[in-house]
């Protein structure tokens, strides 16, 4: 998997002056548009476009301070469609406009080009199970908030804080199969992933149940939300330790580490985390579970 991803990212290098088209990426990398971008952002710690864009930047500036092309030759080259744009995205990455830069010799930002190659420590067995599971409702209460890849997502804690204790009573109790409980669901995230681009938050619970009648009015304050999700296969992984640091390393081994190892890529679907924090909230059990499909033999 990691061969092909690193041919995939030799083709941008070759074009970064033309045209990039994601599907032909993937096709590459031998894998879905959607586990391309998952496992690129995973793996790079940006999305995939950011790194495009970046890359792209880097060269412009080397042909800015070269003063040879005119400014607008070189905006056009790399795929701005005036000077304006990229004026703006050249200060917004290098601190100063690609004039300023032109005149004074500024020092520049670069985005150095990427490989990606497996470490192998064997210090630790990651767990998991492949489940196929029916299709199932999550209901629960829903938010839009913004994609944070560090730290807390103050959206998410002040939507669950603002949830009354009865109102998660009775969610819990619409809850009747595995994952059981309260849990965590992201869903309908933007294609790039980048940070501060929007997702659907829902706390709540997997079910069969409808939603009962003495949830009220459909529209509501005690409505609850739901989303019917398919049939599908998901990969579930579970661990135990400090919390939230266990957590957080576990997604990212996921990506970094059983994806590019295994026979699998993750598919559309939201994104399940179950957590059980131990009564004074240093430790948790966690179980997450990501939606996934076989790849191609």
């Amino acid at each position: 998997m990691l061969e092909q991803l690193n041919q995939a990212l030799d083709h941008i290098e070759s074009h970064l002056d033309q045209d990039l088209d994601v599907a032909e990426l993937a096709r590459i990398a031998m894998t879905s548009e959607y586990h391309l971008r998952r496992l690129f952002s995973a793996l790079a710690g940006m999305p995939l476009s950011e790194y495009i864009r970046r890359r792209r930047l880097t060269l412009a500036a080397a042909e800015v301070l070269a003063g040879e092309p005119t400014l607008l030759e070189v905006a056009v080259r790399y795929g701005y469609s005036s000077g304006e744009a990229f004026a703006r995205a050249f200060r917004a990455m290098h601190g100063v406009g690609p004039g300023e830069a032109r005149r004074t010799g500024a020092v520049l930002s670069a985005q150095p080009r990427m490989s990606f190659r497996l470490v192998i420590d064997g210090s630790s067995t990651m767990q998991y199970r492949i489940v196929h599971k029916d299709a199932f409702r999550v209901v629960g209460k829903r938010a839009r908030v913004p994609l944070v890849h560090e730290g807390v997502n103050q959206a998410i804690a002040e939507f669950v804080g603002a949830i009354d204790r009865e109102t998660t009573t009775r969610i819990k109790a619409l809850s009747d199969q595995d994952p059981d409980g309260i849990v965590a669901v992201t869903d309908n995230l933007d294609p790039s992933r980048a940070e501060g681009t929007e997702l659907d938050y829902y706390h709540g619970v997997v079910t069969s149940n409808q939603v009962p009648d003495s949830a009220g009015d459909a529209n509501g304050p005690d409505a609850l939300d739901t989303l019917t999700v398919p049939a599908g296969t998901w990969a579930v992984f579970e661990n135990s330790g400090p919390y939230p640091q266990a957590l957080q390393y576990l997604w990212r081994d996921i990506f970094t580490q059983w994806f590019p190892s295994n026979p699998y890529r993750s598919r559309p679907g939201p994104e399940i985390l179950r957590v059980r924090p131990t009564a004074d909230g240093t430790r948790a059990d966690a179980a997450l579970w990501i939606p996934v499909e076989p790849t191609a033999p």
